[in-house]
């Protein structure tokens, strides 16, 4: 069920579980800039600070940007660099620790180009220290990660089409989308294979919830969207038994290159992109699912629509800082230093 706006007010009526509920879904407010304005960010939320890291410089080189955001100073700090410039990373919090897995490095020698890696590396935000981990099985970027009960799922992506006899990724080579999920085991320091997703793709948004895995949205066909579809799939994965359940309510909004984090129980998707024959566009969409009612609701839209943005989740707020405001492929990239945090009220519910 897709909720809607009730009059000038600006209240919201859900249905949830059975039980109707009038509230004020919340509001978005502006941040101290972002200092490092770059398209593709990636973000994170580690002991209450947000983390932003990667983007893209023209022609397709890494940043390698990180910088930490506190909320309460409303202050962005300028971190150590990744100790491996790359972009499209995989990256979830676990322990205090973000963990970020796999990417695309820019090739040692010729033109612009995307080379698939399997790096992975934990970042300690309370040391500033980069350490790497044991390589992921296969290599792939613009992959997602989630973390349930002290592991961590890495779950589709994309890299070379089978027997490519290139070893990058560009506008002509052949591509191969994944439903490929690893599960890491920090503990150990070991990887093992688990079920594949049943749609292949990459660009997703995700959601660990209640102990599953909630993968929203994302790109089909190709890595990059003038070769690829965007979708609204929704499917949920369960560490537990090595599952994937049926189909969910599939997202309002279908796009790719989104920002996402869990609020209140609910995986929260905003911004985006899309493209077909006619429209190539950037998203302003925020919209958001509930797993306990398989229902989304739509909220107030981001104030400038755009992708690669980095998000992350710190208690009752989620916040979306940088990324570009025009769609891959326009020839202009054009990244934004705007950095905001929807505050979502307080739910009440009846009893």
């Amino acid at each position: 069920m897709i909720t809607q706006k009730a009059g000038a007010t600006g209240a919201l009526f859900s249905l949830a579980m059975g039980v109707a509920t009038a509230q004020s879904p919340g509001t978005w407010a502006s941040l101290a800039p972002f200092p490092e304005p770059r398209e593709e960010m990636v973000g994170s939320a580690a002991g209450g600070r947000m983390y932003a890291f990667a983007g893209l410089v023209p022609f397709w080189k890494p940043a390698g940007v990180v910088c930490e955001y506190d909320p309460a100073a409303n202050k962005w700090t300028q971190k150590k660099p990744m100790a491996l410039a790359a972009h499209y990373i995989a990256l979830t919090e676990l322990n205090g620790k973000i963990h970020i897995f796999g990417s695309f490095v820019y090739p040692q020698q010729g033109a612009a180009a995307w080379v698939p890696i399997n790096n992975a590396w934990e970042y300690d935000p309370a040391n500033d220290t980069w350490k790497a981990l044991a390589p992921m099985p296969t290599r792939r970027g613009v992959a997602a990660a989630a973390a349930v009960d002290g592991k961590v799922y890495v779950v589709g992506g994309g890299t070379l089409a089978h027997g490519a006899k290139e070893g990058y990724l560009d506008f002509t080579t052949r591509q191969n989308v994944f439903g490929t999920v690893e599960e890491y085991d920090p503990k150990t320091n070991t990887w093992r294979q688990r079920a594949s997703m049943p749609t292949p793709r990459n660009h997703v948004a995700i959601g660990a919830v209640g102990g599953k895995v909630y993968v929203v949205g994302g790109r089909v066909g190709a890595v990059f969207i003038s070769k690829g579809s965007d979708i609204a799939q929704v499917e949920a994965y369960d560490p537990a038994t090595d599952t994937w359940c049926p189909p969910l309510a599939r997202t309002p909004t279908a796009r790719s290159g989104v920002s996402f984090g869990v609020v209140n129980g609910k995986t929260v998707v905003a911004g985006g992109e899309w493209q077909d024959t006619v429209i190539q566009a950037t998203v302003r969409a925020f919209e958001a699912y509930d797993p306990a009612s398989h229902s989304w609701t739509r909220l107030p839209s981001m104030t400038i629509a755009r992708h690669g943005v980095a998000g992350a989740a710190i208690g009752n707020r989620f916040f979306a800082v940088s990324g570009d405001v025009q769609s891959s492929g326009t020839g202009v990239a054009v990244s934004t230093a705007s950095a905001d945090a929807f505050k979502f009220a307080i739910e009440k519910r009846n009893q």
